[in-house]
């Protein structure tokens, strides 16, 4: 079997099912082959005991490996049409989001998100997280109006018409909320509100990115070298 990185929360011994599944039909797993299980603070070399379902392991060796960025970094990500916002959630815990949250914003083409889509996202990121290397999982919430977003202690907005640059006005010791808005991007009445709130309007270049680019770019340039 090749190399491998499993989900199993609590390293219980036990694989959730579509852990398991994938194990057994995809890699054609067999009792005695070893793999990676990691959960939200710890990762381990396991060894498949029973091939179930569920497919049950024992842990030969645990290890605490230094993936993450060391503090909390949300994204506040307006709706995007299609299937946009999963290349920024699968995007976004590469990079190290902590968590993400969608908002519903005046120019955002979708103002909700099934339950279903929800659940898809919430499985990419932990593709993305099995895939980066990394024990967190980020959190994918449920879409709030942009007027619920609270205060926060450090916050970043990505504003074509800003003049300050990322690393002129971040503090790499504070956790940091990065806010990105939709294919129509902020509108005004919306910056002044996340400004009021404690976000820092930054550019991001001279050029116009997509909306799902701009997400990623900011967050590149917020946990650079961490």
């Amino acid at each position: 079997m090749r190399p491998h990185r499993a989900y199993s929360p609590g390293l219980s011994g036990v694989l959730p099912l579509r852990e398991g599944r994938h194990l057994v039909e995809v890699l054609r797993a067999r009792v005695g082959d070893r793999f990676t299980v990691f959960d939200e603070t710890r990762e381990a070399l396991a060894e498949v005991v029973d091939l179930g379902p569920p497919v049950r392991y024992r842990i030969l060796e645990e290890r605490i490996p230094e993936r993450e960025v060391g503090v909390e970094v949300v994204l506040y990500m307006a709706l995007l049409k299609g299937d946009k916002l999963a290349e920024v959630v699968r995007g976004a815990t590469e990079l190290g989001a902590t968590r993400i949250q969608p908002l519903v914003t005046r120019h955002s083409v979708p103002k909700a998100m099934g339950e279903e889509k929800l659940r898809r996202l919430r499985a990419i990121a932990v593709e993305a997280a099995k895939q980066s290397g990394r024990l967190k999982v980020p959190e994918v919430l449920p879409p709030i109006p942009l007027g619920e977003v609270p205060e926060v202690v450090q916050g970043l907005l990505a504003h074509p018409g800003a003049g300050a640059r990322v690393g002129e006005v971040l503090d790499p010791g504070k956790p940091v909320a990065l806010a990105v808005g939709p294919e129509g991007g902020f509108a005004e009445e919306e910056v002044a509100l996340l400004e009021a709130r404690g976000f820092k309007p930054v550019t991001l270049g001279r050029r116009i990115l997509r909306a799902e680019t701009a997400a990623l770019a900011l967050l590149a340039l917020a946990t650079e070298g961490r």
